[in-house]
């Protein structure tokens, strides 16, 4: 068999075609304007070249790539499939034949945001949605109207969450704020990332646009609850639909914010450690020359370490110089005889220097999710502790070495005078309120709920027994749902209503006795000592996070928001 017989026929289609182009080859060229031959195609067949029609393949035809190989047939529906083979024609259906349509294993989750759930509760519900299930927020404008440019709103938002965190708020309720600014000024999928000293924010309009993403970094922390409440008063107003602010209103706002100076000078802070020092070793048990020796140990700390800071030493060792004065008049009261408690002196010039604020929201990161910033919150709090711990052992030691009579066995009477301890862990709160610098109008409420605190804390353990573990976390919960409810009320946050109301409830004394036990060589001792400060503070802690999480379990606007747990491998 030749190779010209092997070959296979082709249609009828190729042949007619490759027969005009013979004829139009054999007709010659077309004289043109030059009388030289047009222009033909480079694929055009020479003249006088005869090309049989056997030497097309059929192969060069162009098929589709979904059509069916010559000699398959497509394989029949197996059994209880809707669908054969990739090969095979898909079916068509009409609307009321469709098959059933895919459902996850969890199931669709309803969604239910009413308006008049605080934007906090709000926020934090769409915050642990997919995007894909978030509802598109409303339209702030008019239809053909252009919005704000979406780098200046991300960079408003990133401006606001820097203040708020570093005036000490969560990184949960930082990110609510920040995607609340987002939805505002109508940008939807809007992702807020929080870590402990860097912010970002991406948005990205749709699936096949470009994200453009912004970060900040935060380098300085001031404690200024003052600017805190105004900055969530400008977020409510943001995101109350009834209000239309302008992206300039807003910048106007803020730079406002950040101009405002503290409300307290500097010798009413100063004066504000003294008096915090001289409650807390009123509430240990001390009198009126404890009370003084306290406040004049912990307003010469909080002096030197103002001049720590303007010279530019790190925080560590501001903490260490300003721990130093209240355990060296304790030691001198000893040594020169003085009928004082110095236990109580020394208690007492630690309340002040105690990291209540930022314990309570590192503990609050890393119960709601935020573990790297809990984790950074946390070793934040474990440095200030250490510069307190080296401050006080030194002065400690030299004054064992120096023969003063320290008793880490004593006990500090608190039992004995409950009225008079009452006043003063309100006196307490009240003067922690204004190193605070929280504004005049919530100390009066943060000073009654601290009061609150104490009563609670004296009521159990002092009066029913209970555990000084169960009774602080008690009481702290109480603290943190009080607190919860003044913020709603007030549309603010609730840092200020808890965080000085949790002074009464910090382990001075705890501390102190277990500082004492390492400076005399009983490691031990120390370390039973320095184990019941730190689960005092947990305690603190976790109570103050679970009264403001049952206060919006049982809020009704918050219940109704159908706020979202994050879902953890429970182990596994």
């Amino acid at each position: 068999m030749t190779e010209r017989e092997d070959r296979k026929p082709v249609s009828d289609e190729a042949s007619s075609a490759f027969a005009a182009v013979r004829a139009a080859a054999q007709a010659g060229p077309v004289p043109g304007i030059d009388g030289e031959s047009s222009v033909t195609s480079e694929f055009a067949i020479p003249a006088g070249l005869d090309v049989p029609p056997a030497a097309v393949e059929p192969e060069s035809q162009t098929t589709s790539e979904f059509a069916l190989p010559r000699g398959l047939t497509p394989p029949e529906p197996m059994a209880g499939e809707q669908e054969g083979s990739a090969f095979s024609t898909p079916r068509t259906y009409r609307a009321k034949q469709a098959p059933p349509a895919f459902t996850p294993a969890n199931g669709i989750p309803a969604v239910s945001l009413t308006k008049d759930a605080p934007w906090q509760d709000r926020m934090r519900t769409m915050l642990r949605m997919p995007v894909a299930e978030r509802p598109a927020p409303e339209p702030v404008r008019a239809e053909g109207e252009s919005g704000p440019a979406v780098p200046r709103v991300l960079d408003l938002t990133l401006r606001i969450g820097e203040l708020l965190l570093a005036g000490g708020e969560g990184a949960e309720d930082v990110e609510a704020a920040m995607f609340a600014v987002c939805r505002s000024y109508g940008l939807d999928r809007c992702e807020p990332t929080v870590t402990f000293t860097q912010l970002s924010v991406t948005h990205q309009p749709s699936l096949v646009d470009d994200p453009v993403t912004a970060s900040r970094i935060v380098r300085r922390r001031a404690t200024d609850y003052t600017r805190l409440a105004a900055v969530f008063q400008l977020v409510d107003d943001l995101s109350d639909p009834e209000n239309v602010i302008s992206l300039e209103e807003a910048y106007r706002r803020l730079a406002e914010i950040r101009r405002n100076r503290h409300p307290y000078p500097g010798w009413v802070l100063t004066a504000s450690s003294g008096l915090l020092a001289g409650a807390a070793s009123t509430l240990v048990g001390g009198g009126v020359v404890v009370f003084v020796a306290a406040a004049l140990g912990a307003m010469l700390g909080d002096r030197l370490a103002w001049v720590c800071s303007g010279r530019g030493l790190p925080e560590f060792y501001q903490f260490l110089v300003a721990a130093m004065p209240p355990a060296a008049i304790g030691v001198l009261l000893t040594v020169f005889h003085v009928d004082v408690e110095a236990a109580a002196v020394i208690t007492g010039g630690l309340f002040a220097l105690l990291p209540g604020r930022a314990l309570v929201a590192g503990v609050q990161d890393g119960l709601t999710g935020f573990y790297i910033t809990a984790s950074a919150r946390l070793l934040e709090v474990m440095y200030l502790f250490v510069g307190i711990v080296v401050g006080v052992l030194f002065v400690l030691y030299f004054g064992v070495k120096l023969g003063a009579q320290l008793n880490p066995d004593a006990t500090l009477s608190t039992a004995e005078r409950p009225v008079l301890q009452l006043v003063a862990s309100m006196l307490l709160s009240l003067t922690f309120a204004v190193l605070l610098q929280q504004e005049r109008s919530t100390v009066l409420a943060v000073t009654l709920n601290g009061g609150v605190a104490w009563s609670v804390y004296g009521a159990m353990h002092y009066a029913g027994g209970i555990s000084p573990v169960a009774s602080t976390a008690v009481a702290a919960g109480l603290v943190g749902l009080f607190g919860q409810l003044l913020s709603r009320y007030r549309f603010a946050s609730a840092l200020p209503y808890t965080t000085a109301a949790i002074g009464p409830l910090l382990p001075g004394s705890a501390t102190y006795f277990g500082l004492l036990a390492f400076a005399q060589n009983d490691v031990d001792a120390g370390l039973v000592s320095l184990t019941k400060a730190a689960a005092l503070a947990m305690a603190i802690a976790i109570g103050v996070n679970l009264g403001s999480e049952l206060f919006r379990l049982f809020l009704p606007g918050a219940a109704r928001a159908g706020r979202k747990a994050a879902k953890r491998t429970r182990g596994f």
